[in-house]
């Protein structure tokens, strides 16, 4: 089983930081997982035009490579205009439209408030689910506040990160098990 981290900004570090930390739960509790973190400020990613993914060169095609191979996704997001980051935006652009199907994707959100709550929910959950992604309902929302000098110090949050990756191991498994019995997404 392959699950990808994807940090989905080019700027700022607290959405890797919750990420990461996700992933090194999974990398204790479940050690035959093989992760890894997907930083989109690592990768110079050129903007969709339209070709198919496999036609992109460099980083673009090593990036959309790593995520059409993977199992399943943590997809982290740092919430900036009341919005997703384009970065992250033009990475599902780039992407087919199948991209995700029969994949699991569990979501969480940094915002330094909590007035972008809904941020996921309005503007990611749609794009994934048009991509045919299977979506764990409850996201980890994390606030500027939760926080102490760049590590997740809330008890809660982590907590509910843990609960989080669990479920995501779970339903990628289940998925698995079942692959080509579940009737398709509409």
């Amino acid at each position: 089983m392959k699950i990808i981290g994807i940090s989905g900004s080019t700027v700022g570090s607290k959405t890797r930081i919750a990420v990461e930390q996700a992933l090194r739960y999974i990398q204790k509790e479940y050690t035959e997982i093989d992760i890894e973190v997907i930083d989109l400020k690592e990768y110079n990613i050129v903007f969709s035009d339209g070709r198919p993914y496999q036609n992109y060169t460099g980083d673009t095609h090593v990036l959309l490579e790593k995520i059409m191979q993977a199992d399943g996704y943590l997809i982290g997001m740092p919430i900036f205009q009341a919005s997703i980051p384009g970065t992250l935006k033009n990475v599902f652009d780039l992407l087919p439209v199948d991209a995700f199907q029969n994949k699991m994707v569990g979501i969480l959100a940094t915002a330094g408030t909590a007035k972008h709550y809904l941020v996921p929910e309005q503007q990611l959950k749609p794009i994934l689910h048009y991509m045919q992604a299977w979506v764990i309902p409850k996201y980890v929302f994390i606030e500027e506040k939760d926080y102490t000098n760049y590590k997740i110090t809330n008890p809660n949050v982590i907590e509910r990160l843990n609960e989080l990756t669990n479920k995501l191991v779970y339903y990628i498994d289940i998925i698995k098990k079942r692959a080509g019995t579940a009737p398709p997404l509409v």
